[in-house]
């Protein structure tokens, strides 16, 4: 896990090991100022002359100051490169997000990807900043501070004898004591996002319901839940402070008692006033040492879930790989089930598809009815390859799904789903989704073919109109219009629209068919509709019930044969017809643009 994390490191490897060789600077002109004060103190008793004093002096202020522009330096280059490790990281989690299949996400929720690629990546940031700056700082000075408190201090330094253990021993008892605590924090933290984005996208209905105070006591429960597992991970730490206050007080006491007594009783002759005071000053090194590195301790201990959190995310392999030697060309439109089934994950005991069979001949229409929860968008999921058939096979083209190019499959499906998105952006910019380099002519005549031209151009800045995030600036009828402008600009093989028109009028969307029957002649077109009056003059219609196909025929065929067709269509006609171009169809049923 550690290896996987640290190849995100790269370009700013040098930056990380130039904080290293900074930090070691630092350390070793730390520990060695107090043995030279040591020093000058133990000569001033005798007859130092003032220039010595001065040499001495100036030494040790340009020692002082190295050390200050080690440490700022290694200050810069760790916020750096620590920077640097977090954008590579989260450019890496992002770019695998996008690899995943529909499958890959369902097993990840979306509030739990938005933690790991901020709140994860944060903690992770940190800790790697401390690791080359702080735990290379605190362990040396901890080494280097005991080693030349022996060399000096002689008998006083069995202080540390007593207290490094109990120092040690103390930070490992809080630091497991609080680690439970804060393991809990992250999936809470998870819940905590997961009510911040339903809430911001049901916020209409939230409003339309007045539940308002509902979602504020459920959002200040969540938040609360989390604040009692930090308070009691934070309670248990702060027991840090007084713990090391406990070993410096004892070790200063320690080092006057015994170091005076030392003095007293051999005369100077084996301890000195200079040698104390470089003692204390080791000791407060070490105990600081000992502080830094029990900090580290628990912030490297939290990070280690956020670490395995991220690298769950990067190990994750997509569901959905490329063949060997992929098929780099779509030859048509047609499209073959052949004994198709399909459930979601191998831990479901029923199946969303079961046994079908299909043929559609490229360029034909297709029209798909059936009730909620018939998976009537599980079945044309499979042709784009955001699902894998569990047993069968898709062709299309004549060809399995499974040894296409995943991109050229896909550029040759156009699939407008139930759930509308538009980014923020202005409408040209969404409508060039369906193509990059399409020219403003195309845009136009897509937008007309969507019949969504005549309301973009009532808009002041026409097509530069700027669409705020998820549209919301739009009607849902407008949104549904532009998103078929934009699979439109793919010029596909194959167009999917999955229910796609609900909200739009009854005019409107025989209007669109009437735009794909004759300038999309040779195109694939798969109708999935609730109202008959959208797949009425298609070519086949495909009934559905329980994740089967139970009909297949035209309009005429299946009043004749399906009692759920003959039964829906009489329920959705007992409006009044309005003439439409190119034939008959229901009156206005509500969803108006």
């Amino acid at each position: 896990m550690i290896r996987k994390l640290l190849s995100c490191v790269r370009e700013y490897k040098k930056l990380s090991i130039t904080t290293f060789c900074l930090m070691v600077g630092e350390v070793l002109i730390e520990c060695l100022i107090p043995f030279i004060t040591a020093e000058l103190v133990n000569r001033m008793k005798g007859d130092l002359e003032i220039s010595r004093l001065l040499t001495i002096g100036i030494a040790l202020i340009v020692m002082a100051l190295v050390s200050l522009a080690c440490g700022g330096l290694a200050g810069y280059t760790s916020a750096k490169a620590s920077a640097g490790f977090a954008k590579n990281l989260r450019s890496d989690l992002f770019d695998q997000i996008q690899s995943y299949s529909f499958k890959n996400i369902d097993k990840f929720s979306t509030s739990s990807l938005v933690t790991r690629l901020t709140t994860d990546i944060s903690n992770v940031q940190i800790s790697y900043m401390m690791v080359i700056r702080t735990a290379v700082r605190a362990p040396l000075m901890l080494v280097f501070a005991v080693t030349m408190a022996f060399i000096m201090g002689g008998k006083l330094a069995t202080t540390f004898v007593v207290v490094l253990p109990v120092m040690i021993t103390g930070l490992l008892l809080i630091s497991q004591k609080a680690m439970p605590a804060f393991h809990r924090v992250f999936k809470k933290y998870d819940k905590l996002n997961e009510s911040v984005e339903e809430n911001v996208r049901a916020m209409r209905v939230v409003k339309g319901f007045s539940r308002e105070e509902y979602e504020k006591r459920k959002f200040a429960r969540a938040a609360e839940d989390i604040r009692n597992d930090f308070t009691k991970a934070e309670r248990i730490v702060a027991l840090n402070d007084p713990l090391m206050q406990i070993c410096w007080y004892f070790n200063m006491v320690f080092v006057l008692t015994v170091g005076s007594k030392l003095i007293i009783e051999s005369r100077g002759l084996d301890l000195d006033v200079g040698q104390i005071s470089a003692m204390i000053t080791y000791g407060i090194q070490v105990l600081m040492s000992l502080q830094m590195i029990s900090m580290i301790y628990v912030i490297l201990t939290i990070s280690m879930e956020s670490m395995r959190r991220i690298y769950e995310v990067l190990q994750e392999k997509s569901s959905l790989t490329n063949p060997e030697n992929p098929v780099m060309d779509v030859a048509d439109g047609s499209i073959d089930f052949k004994n198709v089934s399909f459930k979601y994950s191998a831990e479901s005991k029923k199946f969303a598809l079961a046994d079908v069979n299909l043929h559609i001949n490229s360029g034909m229409t297709v029209g798909i009815i059936g009730g909620t929860g018939s998976s009537k968008s599980s079945l044309v999921q499979m042709i784009p390859r955001l699902y894998d058939t569990t047993e069968g096979a898709v062709l299309v083209g004549g060809i399995d799904v499974r040894r296409y190019d995943l991109v050229t499959l896909r550029d040759a499906v156009a699939m407008v789903l139930q759930k509308n998105q538009l980014f923020s952006g202005t409408i040209k910019e969404n409508l060039r989704w369906g193509n990059e380099n399409a020219t403003d002519e195309e845009l136009i005549q897509a937008a007309k073919l969507a019949q969504a031209d005549e309301f973009i151009s009532s808009f002041p800045e026409g097509y530069d109109t700027f669409i705020e995030q998820g549209g919301s600036n739009v009607s849902g009828g407008q949104k549904q219009r532009l998103c078929i402008a934009r699979a439109l600009l793919k010029k596909p093989k194959i167009l999917i629209l999955d229910d796609s028109t609900s909200a739009v009028d009854t005019r409107t969307d025989a209007l669109i068919r009437k735009g794909f029957r004759e300038f999309l002649p040779q195109t694939t077109k798969i109708i999935i509709a609730q109202r008959i009056a959208s797949v009425q003059d298609a070519d086949m219609i495909i009934v559905m019930d329980n994740g089967r196909i139970v009909a297949t025929g035209t309009h005429a065929e299946l009043m004749a044969s399906s009692p759920i067709y003959r039964e829906t269509y009489e329920q959705q006609n007992n409006s009044g017809q309005v003439p439409v171009a190119g034939g008959r169809v229901p009156a206005l049923e509500g969803g108006a643009a």
